[in-house]
């Protein structure tokens, strides 16, 4: 492990108002070096990852522009003529070049909107964008995103249906094989379009690129749900260990994880006593007080048995 003092003044320690404050590279956090207080964590260090001894080395290891991405539908190597009238060294271009440059200009931005390929991924990861923004998703997540709608694009999966649906079962997919609790009816609200045809669109997904995803645990939701019902810890501790003992239980087999917390936390929120009414628990889980009733039946079902 290796630190190195912190590039810039970062705040005083709240514990001990010490401000000797040294910055661990591997771990991505700014660290007290009095009481050992993580200050800041997930810090991306802006400085480049190579050292320089010389001029020489800075030349050419320096670079510029942002890094490719799947997420564009370019990967981010597209070019750009500028429309000033000067080249390289700021000499004004003579004016049998500037119709030649003016035609290069014209062939250049059109290139890329030619096909309906490229007019496809463009409209597809400004929605992808969009998801990214409201859902607040990790970048590893949205290039797992691009990566399997461009799979899919190639495949002809798309053909006939809607760009939004096919993007949110791309999205859900990847929240899937990265463990992350989001469900298809907020990705959907997200981009505004509508989860049942997203949700066949997703199975179309899965059985077209033949996706290995893993099965979701109930235990990802339930601190998310305990958060937004502002419940005691002491439930939520007590809904953990209901939930373990319920997940072993054959009843619970292929009912929906979310849906199974929530139905959890509820009853957890019952056995210590603690005032929560079925729509409050409902809303922070999104889903219906019918629905809430019938798994909070089969949580009943396992305990009574």
């Amino acid at each position: 492990m290796s630190y190195k003092l912190a590039s810039e003044p970062a705040e005083a320690c709240s514990l001990c108002n010490s401000t000797s404050i040294v910055f661990d590279s591997e771990t991505s956090e700014a660290i007290c070096s009095s009481c050992g207080m993580v200050v800041k964590d997930n810090i991306e260090s802006m400085g480049p990852e190579w050292r320089s001894y010389s001029g020489e080395d800075m030349e050419s290891k320096s670079r510029t522009g942002m890094p490719s991405s799947l997420a564009f539908h370019d990967m981010g190597l597209s070019t750009f003529i500028s429309y000033s009238n000067v080249d390289a060294n700021g000499v004004a271009i003579s004016a049998e070049q500037r119709s030649k440059v003016q035609r290069m200009r014209r062939w250049n931005k059109i290139s890329s909107n030619n096909r309906s390929y490229h007019r496809n991924l463009k409209n597809a990861f400004a929605i992808l964008s969009t998801i990214k923004d409201k859902l607040s998703l990790s970048d590893t997540l949205i290039e797992k995103a691009a990566y399997n709608y461009r799979k899919a694009l190639d495949k002809r999966i798309i053909k006939g249906r809607s760009i939004r649906a096919l993007i949110v079962a791309a999205v859900y997919a990847s929240c899937r094989d990265l463990s992350v609790p989001r469900t298809l009816e907020e990705i959907s609200s997200a981009a505004n379009t509508d989860p049942i045809f997203a949700g066949k669109c997703y199975r179309l997904l899965v059985q077209n690129l033949e996706l290995q995803l893993p099965v979701i645990d109930s235990n990802k939701y339930l601190a998310k749900i305990a958060n937004k019902a502002k419940v005691s810890e002491k439930t939520y501790r007590g809904a953990l260990e209901m939930l373990s003992t319920i997940k072993n239980d054959p009843i619970s087999h292929g009912k929906d994880p979310n849906a199974l917390a929530v139905a959890v936390l509820y009853a957890a929120c019952l056995r210590e006593g603690e005032n929560v009414s079925q729509a409050q628990i409902a809303v922070s889980g999104d889903i219906s007080i019918v629905t809430l009733r019938k798994r909070f039946q089969d949580v009943r079902k396992i305990f009574s048995s």
